[in-house]
C-alpha cells in the first residue's frame, strides 16, 4: 500500500450541497498520483451519514437469530421488494460508544436485551461516496419469546423482528434471500464462529 496520508489531499471547496434527513456536501479537491505529483482537480458530492452500528443476536442455546424487516428507500428501484431483513443498527449520533448505541437499538428494535458482545469487524461501508463508518457486532440474547413489531414512531420506523432459526437462516443467506451487505458479513461470521459461541456463551 502507498503511504499517503490526509495530508495528500488537498481541499478547494467543501460546501453543504443539500440538508434534509441526511446531509450531502460537495467537494472540489485532487490528490497525490501513485505516479508521483498531484492529479487534476476533481469534484465530488460526499453523503454525509458518519459511524454507524450493526448487531446480530444470537440466542445460543435455542441456536437462533434475530433479523428486523423494514421499508429501505435504497431498494425501491431494484429489488423485488423495498422490505429489507437486515441486522439492528442505528447511526452513533450521541455520545455513546458504538456497543452502547447496539444495546440501546437492539431495546428499541426488537424489544431484547443484549448479554456478552463480540466484535465483528469495523469498516467503510461505501467509500467511494459516503464517509459511512459501521461498527459490527453479535450480541448474545435469550430470544425464546422474542419477536414482534417495534420502532419509534417519530422517527417514522416502523419494524418487524423476526426470530429465525441458524439452519433456516444459512440457507435464506445461501440462497440470495439476505441481500445487505452487513447482514451478510455477520451471518458468515457467525457460521464460522458458531461453535466456538456456544461453547462460550453456555449453549
Amino acid at each position: 500500500m502507498a503511504d499517503f496520508e490526509r495530508k495528500d489531499v488537498e481541499i478547494d471547496e467543501d460546501r453543504a450541497a443539500w440538508r434534509g434527513f441526511f446531509q450531502v456536501r460537495a467537494l472540489r479537491l485532487r490528490h497525490r498520483l501513485f505516479g508521483g505529483g498531484w492529479g487534476n482537480w476533481l469534484s465530488r458530492e460526499l453523503f454525509m451519514r458518519g459511524p454507524a452500528v450493526g448487531l446480530l443476536p444470537y440466542d445460543p442455546v435455542n441456536d437462533c437469530i434475530l433479523k428486523v424487516e423494514q421499508f429501505r428507500v435504497g431498494a425501491l428501484h431494484r429489488a423485488k421488494s423495498p422490505w429489507l431483513l437486515e441486522l439492528v443498527a442505528g447511526i452513533v449520533d450521541t455520545d455513546e460508544s458504538p456497543a452502547e448505541v447496539a444495546r440501546r437499538e437492539a431495546k428499541e428494535e426488537a424489544g431484547i436485551d443484549i448479554g456478552e458482545m463480540e466484535a465483528i469487524a469495523e469498516y467503510y461501508s461505501s467509500p467511494g461516496g459516503s464517509d459511512e463508518y459501521f461498527y459490527l457486532f453479535c450480541g448474545r440474547a435469550d430470544l425464546s419469546a422474542a419477536g414482534g413489531y417495534f420502532g419509534l414512531a417519530y422517527e417514522g420506523e416502523d419494524i418487524h423482528a423476526q426470530v429465525i432459526p441458524f439452519a433456516d437462516a444459512m440457507t435464506m443467506l445461501d440462497t440470495g434471500k439476505i441481500n445487505n451487505a452487513h447482514s451478510i458479513i455477520a451471518m458468515q461470521w457467525l457460521r464460522q464462529h458458531r461453535d466456538t459461541l456456544r461453547q462460550r456463551w453456555g449453549a
